[in-house]
């Protein structure tokens, strides 16, 4: 490896739009950043899933009639009557 020419690598503190910070390894002196693991939906736990347009139910209705109809038992059969 050549000396001199590759930049310095030094600890550096990261900090985040939400106020936290933790350090790392870095080239550059300080990192700001809009969004990190103590804020993002997916990490907090806080994430939606949102079936747009009924995709979901779309595909249960277009698979359908390949599902197995389930087996009558005696017990179920009594309850029906």
């Amino acid at each position: 490896m050549k000396t001199d020419i590759h930049p310095k690598f030094k600890q550096t503190t990261v900090r985040c739009a939400c106020g936290s910070e933790f350090v790392t390894g870095s080239t550059k002196d300080n990192i700001r950043v809009e969004i990190c693991s103590k804020c993002h939906p997916f990490f907090t736990g806080k994430q939606k899933l949102m079936d747009t347009a009924g995709r979901v139910e779309r595909f249960r209705r277009k698979y359908a009639h390949l599902q197995k109809p389930v087996a009558e038992t005696p017990e179920t059969a009594e309850k029906a009557e």
